[in-house]
């Protein structure tokens, strides 16, 4: 029998999770291996460059201009009486300093001052932001402060297990609990309760089912939600929405532009947004319906960052369960995907069938003559309405349950 692999789309009851929460750039970790972590556990911390202020300092002391001198430089021979060339000396700036490289100011602070007419007239340079004296140069007669550091702290995102430590890097998180991957998403992690809204998969999400109790939990609809409806959960409060589908231009008129090929995950809407099935009015699957009905009420985490390019990154529903453990039943993260075989679920990613659900019925082993004229690996795959169509395999993904 033909196999091919295939990337899969988990969706998960029981799952071990690993995440490793990196810093941006070297710093300290905070906490140590088998540290108990909740999702809010800053386990890592370190501290970005501060914004820098340049501030012209010749302008502001209204300084001499800097002198400049002829030298005579010397002939072939040794003997004065070559041509003569410019020798600028600068503002020399340093003669005016109240603070040195390296000196601490606040903002207003007066750091250099310009005495002139036996001191009657006085100009001051201040610091317009508080930090330290970076650099003084006396060419361009300016000033760099540079601000305090900025702190950058990790969050464990998952309340977990720390199994692993980095220094200076960061640490890895394992919790077991159900796990949903969705198509597309945007916002970041957020975490809160989870609360399922809808009735039936096929409902859609309008504005008048989001009320003001919603405020700070994550809410799942059916089959879609309306650009409307997205407004009015960001009105209330709402962290995060899952739903099966969303029409492509609510998502560019919520965001005001279009989403490229680039990664998402950093968009600052006010909520994290998670799709399941695709774009358009797509019925959320009834096993992914009824996996987050079984846990409403319960404690989720989510993430919307989506990279469907090469490194597939997708957005994801995590829900912890105190009720399992690790083992060696239970599937990790970071194993191998399935290769096709009929009967596996899938869903189709691309062409005209994109998004809808189905099962692998057949794996022709010959290649088929597309209606790009190109020659490609493809199975036929049985709907759930009952028709049977014939797919390029690069246009599915496996449901892994």
């Amino acid at each position: 029998m033909s196999q091919a692999y295939s990337s899969g789309l988990k969706r998960k009851e029981t799952y071990v999770l690993r995440k490793f929460r990196r810093l941006p750039i070297l710093g300290d970790t905070l906490v140590s291996t088998a540290d108990p972590v909740s999702s809010t556990t800053v386990v890592a911390r370190t501290f970005l460059p501060g914004s820098f202020k340049i501030i012209d300092a010749a302008k502001i002391l209204d300084l001499p201009k800097p002198i400049v001198e002829d030298t005579v430089s010397l002939d072939v021979g040794g003997s004065f009486g070559g041509s003569a060339s410019p020798k600028e000396k600068g503002f020399e700036i340093e003669k005016y300093m109240l603070k040195k490289v390296g000196d601490a100011v606040e903002a207003g602070e007066v750091i250099a001052i310009h005495k002139m007419l036996f001191g009657l007239v006085k100009n001051v340079c201040k610091s317009q932001i508080k930090g330290s004296i970076e650099r003084v140069s006396d060419i361009s007669g300016q000033i760099v402060v540079r601000g305090p550091p900025i702190p950058v702290e990790v969050d464990a995102y998952i309340p977990g297990t720390v199994v692993e430590v980095v220094p200076k890097e960061g640490v890895v998180i394992e919790a077991v609990g159900a796990y949903v991957q969705g198509i597309f998403g945007l916002g970041p992690e957020t975490s809160g309760e989870l609360e399922v809204i809808a009735n039936s998969p096929d409902d859609v999400l309008t504005p008048e089912k989001i009320t003001a109790e919603h405020a700070g939990k994550i809410l799942v609809g059916g089959s879609m939600i309306t650009k409307e409806g997205l407004s009015t959960a960001v009105k209330v409060g709402v962290k995060g929405i899952i739903c099966g589908g969303i029409n492509s231009n609510d998502v560019r008129d919520f965001l005001g532009y279009e989403i490229g090929v680039a990664i998402t995950g950093e968009e600052d809407i006010g909520l994290t947004l998670i799709i399941t099935e695709g774009f358009g009015n797509m019925r959320m699957a009834e096993r992914t319906f009824n996996l987050l009905r079984k846990h409403n009420g319960m404690f989720a985490c989510i993430n919307g960052t989506t990279q469907i390019r090469a490194g597939v990154i997708r957005p994801e529903i995590f829900i912890p369960r105190k009720d399992v453990t690790a083992s060696s039943e239970t599937e990790k993260a970071g194993g191998v995907s399935q290769d096709l075989t009929p009967g596996a679920p899938i869903r189709i990613i691309g062409g005209s069938y994109f998004g809808s659900l189905a099962h692998i019925a057949n794996l022709p082993v010959e290649l088929c003559n597309l209606e790009t004229e190109s020659n490609a690996k493809v199975l036929e795959a049985k709907l759930l309405d009952g028709r049977q169509v014939i797919i390029p395999r690069a246009n599915v993904e496996l449901i892994e349950e």
